[in-house]
């Protein structure tokens, strides 16, 4: 009976030490989005550089998120599918405190494509990193 036991200690053991490792989990969401330009009154005195000191690029697929999905996962490189969209877009910049549950997605210099996305719910697909 002992063995018996002792067996399933150290398989529980190693359960709980393999969900304490962590793996990294795909989580899909739905999101309020916009889009925005290189442009100073879009952005900052600096409208290609992102908020965690990225050079942005007309033609790169990146997104600006929200303070509060940081915090989900949505951290900074992280790569992002969006549904509607093709390819991925990297989480480069972040937004104002204001804003919660939100991404925007990089249009570079081209105003009337921002304008024409305007403002929609979209779903959201990534993978969540988890500390090992």
């Amino acid at each position: 009976m002992n063995k018996f036991r002792n067996i399933i200690l150290i398989v529980a053991a190693l359960f709980l030490i393999s969900g304490c490792l962590g793996e990294d989990k795909p989580v899909t969401m739905k999101v309020a989005s916009t889009a925005y330009t290189s442009h100073v009154e879009q952005t900052s005195a600096h409208p290609f550089l992102g908020a965690w000191g990225d050079e942005l690029k007309p033609g790169m697929k990146a997104i600006a998120v929200s303070r509060d999905l940081i915090k989900k996962g949505l951290t900074h490189n992280t790569k992002v599918k969006i549904e509607g969209l093709s390819g991925e877009y990297v989480v480069k910049d972040k937004m104002n405190k204001r804003w919660t549950g939100k991404i925007d997605i990089y249009m570079g210099l081209d105003k009337k494509a921002a304008k024409d996305w305007g403002k929609r719910e979209v779903t959201i697909t990534f993978t969540k990193q988890v500390k090992k």
